[in-house]
């Protein structure tokens, strides 16, 4: 059924847009339809009594592009959005938010496999970096690296905790050549610099103290591991690049 020509939905024309499909006895949209909206949106799939519910595609004026589940008029349940920059999120949505498990795909090729909860990265997740091929393993709160995770790379990985998208206390690096290198991370605060507005701004680097190198141990989360120590072939002085690995990868994460 059109509401076009038809003098009885010339007002709701006029307020939701043009529609054509099926309605409901009271004359509202209801069952499958296809609207186009004053703003030049538009929207194909399920009503139920003139909202959309159920499964549809609304297509953006600027280009994005949403397919999957609606409850009232909410993106709600499993649905993929197609942003107009070339990322795209594929997963469950509450209410119009991400929430639950989804994948977002960045413009970049980077990943984030994992739980979400209003928008925010949030819970147990794994974020794949595209152009070096390492991820980040572990918990995020509000969006950020929190408590226990790790950083995979090649040919080692980077075990311990995390605060504000920054590894911070004891850890340890695990090498495929078979030995761990245990120590702690410290922020060592840079000198203080007058902002642009004349606030005091403050940079912070990471350091690490190495402690001891052990053979493999068995990693617990949240708890500093002890092992007998260990001198392998390659030099015990020789630490890992620790400061442009997580400068660079935290500095991609956290922009998305």
């Amino acid at each position: 059924m059109s509401d076009i020509g038809s003098d009885e939905f010339e007002d709701e024309r006029n307020k939701l847009g043009e529609y054509e499909g099926g309605r409901n006895d009271a004359g509202e949209r209801h069952g499958v339809g296809k609207a186009i909206l004053p703003n030049g949106d538009s929207y194909q799939g399920q009503y139920e009594n003139g909202k959309r519910h159920g499964e549809g595609t609304y297509k953006f004026k600027n280009g994005s592009r949403y397919v999957g589940d609606y409850y009232q008029n909410m993106k709600h349940g499993q649905g993929t959005f197609y942003y107009p920059d070339g990322s795209k999120y594929e997963g469950l949505w509450v209410e119009d938010l991400r929430h639950g498990h989804g994948i977002y795909t960045y413009p970049n090729g980077d990943t984030y496999d994992g739980e979400w909860l209003h928008d925010m990265r949030h819970g147990q997740g794994i974020y794949h970096y595209h152009e070096t091929g390492s991820k980040f393993k572990g918990l995020w709160v509000n969006g950020k690296m929190e408590s226990a995770g790790e950083y995979i790379h090649s040919n080692h990985r980077y075990q311990g905790n995390f605060i504000n998208n920054n590894p911070f206390g004891p850890g340890k690096y695990v090498f495929d050549i078979g030995c761990e290198q245990h120590g702690e991370y410290h922020q060592l605060e840079q000198d203080r610099a007058e902002g642009e507005w004349g606030e005091l701004a403050s940079t912070s680097v990471l350091k690490w103290i190495p402690k001891c190198i052990t053979g493999m141990t068995v990693w617990t989360p949240g708890k500093e591991t002890a092992g007998e120590l260990y001198q392998p072939k390659m030099a015990a002085s020789r630490g890992p690049p620790t400061s442009d690995i997580f400068t660079r990868q935290q500095q991609t994460s956290a922009k998305h």
